[in-house]
Order: structure tokens, then sequence, then C-alpha cells
């Protein structure tokens, strides 16, 4: 596409220079005569004709410049980048400064098959050129700067070594824009097959890892997703419960193609739903990317033409729906196109493509960092050959960091472009992480239930993790940063909320996943639950601030259900005096009693007491035990 967008432009400059010329170069009748009927030609989309015309005209002239630069975009119409640049050359040869954009097509066209040395000379040449516009001048030095950092990156290749992922993925026809869960379990990606409609129709197929490491034979994941229209695309969110695309012409689409989504129901994928506004419009939005967080979407906006003005966006959702989308910062889009955005599931590093920095030529894969303030890093080119003077498509990197997966059509595949994968050298691969794996299970019925589930860091407070569990497996997975401390708070309607702390000291893979196990009680008289995130200082009564994220969801909890009295109880561990710790426990549950009531808990609903010592869960005799003892807990006294 963009060498297509390239010859569509520079075709139309020189088209632009013969229209602004009221005589030509050439003296001979002859050849102006073949050049006119060469431009007829031209005009008629009579390419073969319009090319053995030009070249009688020159025959007739050699020194017609004019009749060099129309032969040069007839070839470059026909992707004969070769002989495009030859007649060039030879315009240019003739007089380099009769038209100044001769030397800017020509690198151009250099750079496209790779010949750095040769565009550099010509668009240092052109730069120099006083009729040459500014404008022009600016994108000259900007492709300067590609030359060179494409001639550093061939004399300083990087580590690659792709391999074809094989026959249960690849097959005759194009597998392309494939998608991992964190697991790594399932590959998702989009297949180009034959159509009783349509001559070739684009559907999503899925493959299983096997126990080998191999990828099993690949399914079409069917109706209500594929369709016989075209999706394609495809981003799994991080647990695998759902999965965002993109699909075009449809007759709910705002614009010419949007975003939408499918939700898994056990085994079944729902019917899949627009995404809607503020994130679609009637321009067009493409290839979805979903953070691991499940609250971020990436994706590609562009004008309806699909050929420029390319650029990443993103917006988080929440109860209230979509955030209104935001461009990411000049660290990642450029005055050129960006495309196939990619956010790793550390959430802290994004792969795209672009052809607006300095690269090997046409598009190139980059990558980008999350800056301690949040913002997005400057672009790092992936480096050569990883990159080539080709355009490159994109790629992903398993939930590991270790290795990417890319489509290509290279030579040894089994047809059209097949889905390869490599491994990433260090200086590119996303930062560790560590997994944990939740189960959530009816603590009456021990079967296991959907929930929603969120987990905060404990120190800033904030959500990074929020989705819902299986509901026939109960399982949900996430990936997070490790050397941190988070909460976990599980919550169902008409079952009283979980919560629990635990510490990610360290990465792990998902074999080493850290197992979270969570039993939901129903709400009724008697039920109770520890407080996990209830925290104070050694004998103190004061509520630590990083206990007011699990606090505000009680408050919620008791407003949002039918219950009339609760009993707020104060437990210790058995250190020190007996009656300190149960003095001790009865000031933090008059603490948490307090904190209700200021938020608009009526006291006559609260009841605190303090327990000390007497009602151990854990023996004493152990530091785990011990911690699991001094707790906070709720037990419901009435309901309606």
């Amino acid at each position: 596409m963009f060498k297509k967008l390239l010859i569509i432009l520079l075709a139309f400059a020189t088209t632009q220079a013969f229209a602004q010329k009221q005589t030509y170069t050439s003296t001979s009748s002859r050849a102006i005569k073949n050049l006119e009927q060469a431009l007829k030609y031209y005009d008629s989309r009579q390419t073969t004709k319009a090319i053995t015309e030009t070249e009688n005209a020159i025959k007739a002239d050699p020194g017609f410049i004019e009749a060099y630069m129309l032969l040069g975009d007839l070839h470059a119409d026909n992707n004969n980048l070769p002989a495009a640049i030859e007649a060039y050359k030879k315009a240019v040869a003739v007089n380099p400064r009769f038209f100044p954009n001769n030397l800017y097509a020509l690198g151009r066209y250099e750079l496209e098959l790779g010949k750095y040395d040769d565009a550099l000379q010509h668009f240092n040449e052109f730069v120099k050129m006083e009729a040459a516009k500014p404008e022009k001048k600016e994108e000259a030095k900007n492709l300067i700067a590609s030359c060179e950092f494409a001639k550093d990156a061939l004399q300083h290749p990087v580590p690659f070594a792709p391999q074809n992922a094989g026959a249960g993925i690849n097959s005759e026809t194009d597998e392309y824009f494939p998608s991992i869960t964190v697991d790594n379990k399932r590959m998702l990606f989009t297949r180009k097959i034959k159509s009783d409609i349509y001559e070739w129709q684009e559907d999503f197929y899925i493959s299983t890892l096997q126990q080998d490491s191999s990828w099993g034979k690949a399914k079409n994941v069917g109706a209500p997703v594929n369709t016989e229209l075209n999706e394609g695309a495809p981003s799994y969110s991080a647990d695998g419960q759902l999965i965002f695309f993109t699909a075009c012409d449809r007759p709910e689409s705002k614009g010419s193609c949007d975003i939408y989504y499918s939700r898994k129901f056990g085994d079944v994928w729902g019917k899949p739903i627009n995404i809607g506004s503020p994130v679609n419009t009637g321009a067009w939005e493409s290839q979805p990317s979903f953070s691991s967080d499940g609250k971020t979407l990436y994706f590609v906006r562009g004008s309806n033409s699909r050929t420029n003005d390319q650029d990443i966006y993103m917006s988080e959702v929440s109860e209230k729906g979509w955030s209104t989308p935001v461009k990411l910062n000049n660290n990642i889009n450029t005055a050129g196109k960006e495309e196939a955005v990619f956010i790793h599931p550390d959430n802290q590093t994004l792969y795209f493509v672009s052809d607006g920095w300095p690269g090997m030529g046409g598009s190139d894969i980059f990558m980008s960092k999350r800056q301690p303030d949040g913002q997005w890093g400057k672009a790092v080119n992936l480096g050569y050959p990883i990159n080539t003077f080709a355009n490159e498509a994109g790629l992903i990197v398993g939930p590991s960091g270790d290795k990417a997966y890319f489509s290509s059509n290279r030579e040894g595949g089994f047809g059209g472009l097949d889905i390869y994968s490599f491994n990433l050298y260090d200086k590119i691969k996303p930062d560790p992480v560590s997994y944990a794996i939740g189960f959530v299970y009816d603590d009456e019925t021990k079967k296991p239930t959907d929930a929603k589930f969120e987990i905060i860091d404990i120190e800033s407070g904030k959500t990074v993790v929020e989705s819902y569990s299986d509901q026939n497996t109960g399982e949900f997975m996430v990936t997070l940063p490790y050397g941190k401390n988070y909460m976990l708070n599980v919550s169902k309607r008409k079952y009283l909320f979980y919560s629990d702390h635990f510490e990610m000291d360290k990465p792990s893979d998902i074999k080493n996943a850290k197992q979270l196990i969570v039993r939901l009680k129903p709400v009724k008289d008697g039920s109770s639950m520890a407080l996990n995130n209830i925290f104070f200082d050694t004998n103190s009564a004061e509520l630590k601030p990083e206990s007011k994220t699990e606090l505000n969801r009680l408050v919620s909890f008791i407003k949002s259900n039918a219950i009339l009295k609760l009993e707020i109880g104060g437990h210790t561990d058995d250190v020190g005096d007996d009656k300190a710790n149960m003095l001790l426990s009865d000031r933090r549950a008059k603490s948490v009693c307090d904190y209700l009531i200021t938020s608009g808990i009526e006291a006559s609903r609260l009841v605190s007491k303090g327990y000390g010592e007497t009602k151990p869960v854990a023996e004493n005799s152990t530091e785990e035990g011990k911690a699991k003892n001094r707790r906070t807990e709720i037990t419901i006294l009435s309901v309606h």
C-alpha cells in the first residue's frame, strides 16, 4: 500500500509539471507527438501503449526530459522500480535543475529498493536545489536520516532466525494478524479462504498449543463471529474471554471500518457488538490491541481513503463506557502512517509499524517503552534484518516476552503469507512479568462461578487489572509487574465480596503462576468474611491510607445490598497481654465502623466488637498463622 501511494503521489507531481509547462524541452515535432499520444494512453490507463509511445519519443529525441519523466512514472505504475530509476537518472543527467522533484523521486525509489548510497546522494542534491519546495526539502531531510540509519543498521545486524509456525496454522493461502492468550495456549489469526459469494473472504481461525510445543490444526471460529463478510486483525483480552477485531462495511458501521468485540460464554462466542462511539467514527478504525489490565484499547484511526493520516489512539473503558480516544504522543505518531499496534501483557511495551521514523525504507517495526511519568518513550527501530527495505507487516510478542510472531511470504513457506516466530534479542524485549491464575467458587456448592475481579496496586491504589472469571471454570489469568504488593477484590451479586492481598516478589512463567483461590459466600444471616486489605500499624487503631480502597468497597457493598445489620469484628494474634489485645481489637473495629458512618452508612445498621485473640483461624506458632489471625471481619446479622 505504501509503495502504491508513493507512486501515485510522485506521478501526480510529474503530470503537474507537464501541465505547468507551456513548451517542451524537445524541438522534435515527432517526439512531441509521441509524448502527447503517450499522455493520452496514460490518462486512459493503457500503460503498455503509453510506454511504447514514450520510448518512441525518446528515440526521436534522446534529450527529451519530459519523456524520461513520464517513462519513470509508467514503470513505477507497473511496480518496475529498477526501470523507473533508470528513466529518472536519464532525466536528471540531461538537466538536474529542470524539475528538482526528479531527484526526490529518484531517491525515494532507490530507498524503496535498499539502494541507500544512491538515494543519499540524490536526496542531498535535492535539498541543495533553490527551486525545491521547503516542505519537500524537509521530507528529504527525514529520508536522509533513514538512509543513514539503514547504512549503519546493515553494518550492525541484530539476531533474527525466523521459524515457520507449522502446518497446524499455515496453509497454501494467507495467514496473518496473530493474537495469543497470556497462557500461550491459544493462537487466533486471520486466514484468507475461498468464498461462495466473493472470490476471497477473511475468517478467524484458532489453534491450540500441543504438549510437544507444536500448534494443533487450526479450526474455523465459526458463527456468529465469522460471517460471509470479512473479519480481520483480532486481539485477545489477556484471559481469552474477549476478542476485539475489525469489520468493514457492516449495516451498523459508523465508518468504512469499525472495531467490534465478542465475549466468550463457556465454549461459545457471543454475537459481535459494534464498540460504538466515541471509539468508532465516520472515519475508519482498525487493528485493535487490548491491554492486559482489561481497561485500555489501542487502535489505528485513519481517513476513509485508508492510505494516509493514520495514527495510533487509545481509549479506556469504565462502568460509564469508553472514554474519548486520545492520540498517542509524538514519540509514537508522526506525520507519516502508523499501524499494526500491539501492547504487550506487561502493559509497558508497545510495538507498532511506521513509515514516519528513520528506518530501512518503507514501513518498519518499532517499539516504545512507557516512561515513569506514564508517557511513551521515543520509538526504537527493531533493526535489520527484522526490518528491511520492504514494507514490514508488524508483529506481536508472546506473553513470556522471549518470542515474537509475524507474517511473511518468504520462500520455504506453505504458500502466501505464513505466520513465523523468532526469538527477541534483549534490547527489544518487554519487561518481565509474573502470572497469577485465579479460581472462583461458590463456597456452599463448591461449583465454579463467574464474578468480577479487580487487582489493585496497594502502594499506588490504582487498579491494574479488571475483568471477569470464566462462567464454566471460574478461572481467570492475569499478568502483573513483579516486585509489588497487590489487593484482590472479587464481587458478584447476592454474594459477599472477597478480599485478599498477595505479593509478586519475582518474575514467573505461566507454569509457576501464583494460585489465587476465591470462595464466595452468599449474602444471608450469619455469613462472614475477612477484610484482608484493612491495615493498621503495630499496636495502633488508626487506619492506614492503603485501607481506603477496601473500606470504600465495603461502603458500596452495604449500600447495594439489603443488609439490615452488620457486625464489624476486630481480631488479634496471641502476642502480648490478653486484655491489651482485646482493647486493641475493639478500637480497630470501632475505627472501621466510624469510617463507614462518615461515608453515609447509618449507625443503627452497624455493630463493632473486639474479640482479641479468642477466635483464631490459624495456629499462632508461625508468622503466617499470626498474620491470618490479625484481621477485621464482617458478619451479617440480618438481611431483608
